[in-house]
């Protein structure tokens, strides 16, 4: 597949949850979203806690189903995966999460996560070819196997648990990354070299959906930046341009809120936000936001 054509698409993509007495209630986590990923792309996700990022991120990967709308990868819908074709998607399709160690059996030494997969995906190969293999997919992301084999969860920093899971993802060549908060618990120095690894393997050519809480990260990784409010894609565009001039209230009250190593905690006066995340309408080429009317509320 050429370089920038999309391999992911969602389209309209909505999950909801029965609530109350007997379910007779229904809260909708996610809305309407709509986006794509491209080969060698990093978008990022960015919303608070509890506004739905997480959740779109587990109906890519098959955690979670959609409730209604689709999610297409090379035109299929995924929906329709079962059996060897979803394993195949997961050829192509791998996630990381935020806390590297909840990854890992702390009775199993962490060579047990590719011996796995080792057995799903390469068991044609010899013990020497696969070694080898696993030995260049750890040098990839800049760990001595020597180092980090054979050794128990607890005997490694959380940076060094969370590149091999990294590292476990490129040894199925995989295409699409699903990064959910992966730096989030990792100290300042680690962040600076798991985010130049995804750099690395953007270059590459693989396609990664960035998922974070942080506007600083996301600025710093992403060419495109979607912002997610309650459930709704309330802005979206190239990174440059969603944070040199937001336009939508919660984006700016986003960016206003981002502490300032130049100056002193201040009090800053909020926009009142709109109850909604509204429809994306294009207000320039490639960047979209939320419809607003003349009183600041959503169309």
């Amino acid at each position: 597949m050429l370089e920038g054509a999309p391999v992911l698409k969602l389209d309209t993509c909505c999950k909801s949850y029965r609530v109350g007495a007997f379910g007779g209630g229904e809260l909708l986590a996610v809305h309407d979203v709509s986006f794509e990923v491209a080969r060698g792309e990093v978008v990022a996700l960015i919303g608070e806690s509890g506004s739905g990022k997480s959740t779109i991120g587990k109906m890519i990967l098959r955690l979670l189903s959609t409730t209604r709308g689709s999610i297409m990868f090379d035109g299929v819908d995924l929906s329709t995966l079962s059996g060897r074709k979803l394993k195949e998607y997961y050829g192509d399709v791998q996630g990381v999460f935020q806390d590297p160690f909840s990854s890992y059996n702390p009775i199993f030494k962490t060579d047990h996560v590719f011996k796995m997969l080792r057995h799903e995906y390469f068991s044609g190969l010899t013990a020497p070819e696969w070694q080898t293999k696993l030995e260049r997919s750890l040098e990839v992301v800049s760990l001595d196997p020597g180092e980090v084999l054979d050794k128990y969860p607890h005997q490694l920093s959380g940076g060094q648990l969370q590149r091999m899971l990294i590292a476990r993802a490129l040894l199925l060549d995989i295409r699409l990354l699903v990064a959910d908060e992966i730096i989030s618990m990792l100290d300042a120095s680690t962040r600076i070299d798991v985010l130049n690894l995804l750099g690395d393997l953007k270059a590459r050519g693989l396609g990664i959906l960035f998922i974070t809480h942080d506007l600083n990260l996301g600025n710093y990784i992403s060419d495109r930046t979607m912002i997610l409010w309650r459930g709704n894609v309330v802005e979206m565009g190239a990174t440059e341009r969603v944070f040199g001039n937001p336009l939508h209230p919660y984006t700016k009250n986003l960016l206003a809120s981002v502490p300032q190593l130049h100056s002193k905690w201040e009090d800053v006066q909020e926009e009142a936000l709109p109850s909604s995340g509204g429809r994306l309408v294009q207000v320039e080429e490639g960047h979209f936001v939320a419809s607003l009317s003349s009183n600041g509320k959503v169309c």
